[in-house]
């Protein structure tokens, strides 16, 4: 297995996209592969910020009950009469299923309307990854403007010296300044009508002095890096 051959199969064992007998053929080789660690390891530490983009959500109360009340029990056979009053109470006259199904169809046709006409408006996200493909900053954007940053691996910032944050649309021959970055910040907010954030835009943060590049343009070493691309759902 070559290198690149190895990082894609790490890959996609990390993503969930493997077959399970791929899967498993993969965590067997976990134990003694050391290289196929190392890519799983590295997979999972890029991928890992993308989760707070995605908040976990317990599912509705007594819902495995509900499934697990549904299904029929191993080993017992439905009984003929059991069978012809599932048929009879399922195709005989009943007014409140009918009604039911009609208020359904009204529901489906409004919720349809309200979404032709308050569609919601595409996020677009990144990870800022440092000049060694680790993750840094997780960002997320929306179309008007305002960027919301979440640092998940905190970086020293030499002293007398600032984090600037740019931004470049795809088609701009020179990035925007967003302003400075506390170097105490976990997190940090900014909207401005100067760019619209849209798919392909590099965002980054560079080593500028204290009071942010003297000349408008980039001028210190770009720490964190990063493109952006639509977030899932939108």
């Amino acid at each position: 297995m070559t290198p690149e051959e190895r990082d894609a199969l790490a890959g996609e064992y990390v993503l969930g996209t493997l077959e399970a007998a791929a899967a498993r053929e993969v965590e067997r080789s976990l134990a003694s592969d050391a290289a196929l660690r190392a890519a799983v390891a590295g997979w999972e530490a890029r991928l890992a910020p993308l989760t707070a983009l995605s908040p976990e959500e317990a599912p509705p109360p007594g819902l495995w009950e509900r499934i697990e009340a549904a299904l029929p029990r191993a080993g017992v056979a439905p009984s003929r009469q059991s069978f012809e009053r599932w048929q009879f109470s399922h195709w005989r006259p009943n007014p409140w299923k009918w009604f039911a199904l009609g208020s359904g169809a009204v529901a489906a046709g409004l919720a349809a309307l309200l979404l032709l006409r308050t569609a919601p408006e595409p996020r677009f996200m990144t990870v800022l990854l440092t000049n060694r493909e680790q993750p840094a900053w997780l960002v997320e954007a929306e179309p008007g403007g305002a960027l919301r940053l979440a640092a998940v691996n905190r970086q020293p910032v030499p002293e007398g010296r600032a984090m600037q944050l740019w931004a470049l649309p795809q088609g701009a021959t020179a990035p925007t300044s967003l302003g400075l970055i506390p170097a105490e910040a976990g997190q940090y907010n900014v909207s401005t009508t100067a760019i619209r954030p849209s798919p392909g835009m590099l965002v980054e943060i560079t080593l500028e002095p204290p009071g942010g590049s003297p000349t408008g343009r980039p001028t210190g070493p770009i720490l964190f890096i990063g493109r952006l691309s639509a977030a899932s759902g939108s």
